[in-house]
């Protein structure tokens, strides 16, 4: 598992946690950075669990209108954190390619959620990387 990929699984950790948890992202964020007892939280951690607070409510209201069948609070938590993830990085975030940040939240739902949950990331985030841009 590359850098980047380590980093997208560690964002996820603290999203799912901070959800399980009702905590804000960014307080369990701040827990985790410099924790000797925790593996190190690298820049790039930092800088997705800051985006998709930062645009949460617009990211929420993106998978609400494209997770038909499914309202947030239903889905589960993994499969939210995952989604959140790669919606922050398909949409708000330049750093990667849209492909790259679907295949990637698709790699993260194998990892850690069902057997399901790679088609449905797959078929929310295709659906928002189709739609159009800019408006």
């Amino acid at each position: 598992m590359g850098a980047r990929s380590k980093a997208r699984k560690r964002a996820v950790d603290i999203l799912f946690e901070s959800d399980l948890r009702g905590l804000d992202p960014l307080v369990l964020l701040a827990e985790r950075v410099g924790a000797p007892e925790l593996p190190p939280v690298s820049e790039y951690t930092i800088s997705l669990v800051h985006g998709v607070v930062e645009h949460g409510d617009d990211i929420d209201q993106l998978l609400a209108d494209q997770a038909h069948g499914w309202a947030l609070a239903r889905m589960p938590a993994v499969d939210r954190a995952v989604l959140r993830l790669g919606v922050f990085e398909l949409l708000f975030s330049d750093e990667v390619d849209d492909a790259v940040a679907i295949d990637e939240a698709i790699e993260l739902a194998k990892l850690l959620s069902t057997d399901d949950s790679p088609r449905f990331v797959n078929g929310v985030l295709g659906a928002l990387a189709a739609l159009p841009r800019g408006l």
